[in-house]
């Protein structure tokens, strides 16, 4: 089979490493990788080198990424992402394209696809995030797809409620918990080399995305953040920077600014997936609002503080604390999450997302799966 795989962003591509190294070395399967949006991009620190790093081979690297991220600029690359994605298929004409998530460039390879109807694999439908637009591009890209593979039973009733065949729907767990399971993360003095700084006080993570259908813009919303942590002097901030959405430049501005005041405070384009998991294992707990702070996060028992509504309607862990974008009510949060009464109530916590065997789980209903004739969708009413 040949297997066309959109990855877009450092977010997508780790958590569809493992199951890329399952593709690689199965005989079956003829991988083709595409890498698509911030990956190609400097601003974002060209995240295209950590598959590369990896030793996968990139089939073919699709630009689209604008030099600003207005709303004009996002529908551009989409423009041109569409454009670019149907003449990579009209050239060289896949089997199946696999693609994951809710981004506006995995949108683009899918509607493409449909013109040349190509069956499309979608893992992580299902699943409900009202505070960001991505919420409607997930549930577009799921009714434009023929297979599909959730990370929990609740995502898996609702992908059949968009009307979905259920014989196509499979509940797989999450792939970032293979990860957790599989890979040989850093210990403390390792990863202190890898960042080349010293984890001498407690420490956070913080990882803030626009909340792109909020009502304050993304400058509001992160100054908000900001001035939570500016109260957090004893401690040490680590901050990923933001994607290619609206504003996200706006908001790695702002951490470049607060780094350069605050010397307890550093700034990554991107720590790569065994890094970033690597520093959730030792740090006292997370903030922001990245879907990582629901699916992944709670498998290493560390709180996680989720701010806004870009994540709400996620299935969540006890782990996890909701706050409004309010300075006071952000740092009310960090307060109760690192006091020793709500960290011991975490040391039993389970993950609702499976035991880290997705990826096994997904080659072997791909491989079992019946591609013929399944273009042709009916809509799966609910009686």
């Amino acid at each position: 089979m040949k297997l066309f795989v959109i990855t877009s962003s450092r977010a997508d591509y780790g958590l569809l490493r493992p199951l890329l190294l399952r593709i690689k070395g199965d005989n079956f399967f003829d991988l083709k990788i595409i890498a698509t949006g911030s990956h190609l991009s400097k601003d974002f620190g060209y995240t295209y080198k950590e598959i590369t790093n990896d030793k996968f081979h990139i089939f073919k690297k699709i630009d689209i990424v604008q030099s600003h991220d207005r709303p004009v600029d996002i529908a551009n690359s989409s423009a041109i992402a569409i454009k670019s994605f149907g003449q990579l298929y009209a050239k060289h004409k896949p089997d199946a394209i696999f693609v994951l998530g809710d981004r506006y460039e995995v949108f683009c390879s899918v509607f493409a696809a449909l013109f040349f109807k190509i069956p499309v694999i979608h893992y992580s439908g299902g699943e409900k995030t009202i505070g960001a637009y991505d919420d409607s591009i997930r549930h577009s890209i799921t009714k434009m797809s023929h297979l599909h593979f959730v990370s929990c039973l609740d995502y898996r009733k609702r992908v059949i409620q968009l009307g979905e065949n259920p014989k196509h729907v499979f509940n797989v767990g999450s792939l970032g918990i293979d990860n957790i399971k599989n890979l040989k993360l850093f210990s403390k003095s390792e990863l202190e080399q890898s960042l080349n700084l010293k984890l001498s006080k407690p420490t956070f993570l913080v990882s803030y995305y626009p909340e792109t259908l909020s009502k304050l813009t993304a400058k509001q919303q992160f100054q908000q953040v900001l001035e939570a942590l500016s109260f957090f002097k004893n401690h040490q901030i680590i901050f990923t920077k933001s994607n290619a959405d609206n504003d996200g430049r706006i908001i790695s501005k702002m951490i470049d600014q607060f780094v350069e005041i605050n010397p307890n405070a550093y700034a990554f384009e991107s720590l790569g997936v065994v890094r970033y998991l690597s520093v959730i294992k030792h740090v006292e707990l997370v903030i922001g609002n990245s879907s990582s702070g629901y699916t992944e996060v709670p498998s290493f028992n560390v709180p996680t503080i989720n701010i806004g509504n870009r994540q709400k309607g996620r299935v969540k862990a006890q782990s996890i604390i909701d706050v409004e974008i309010d300075a006071f009510k952000i740092k009310a949060g960090i307060i109760t999450a690192l006091k020793k009464e709500f960290r011991n109530k975490l040391k039993n916590h389970k993950s609702p997302f499976g035991y880290g065997d997705s990826s096994l789980q997904i080659i072997k209903r791909i491989k079992r799966f019946n591609f013929d004739d399944v273009i042709q969708k009916e809509f799966n009413d609910q009686v």
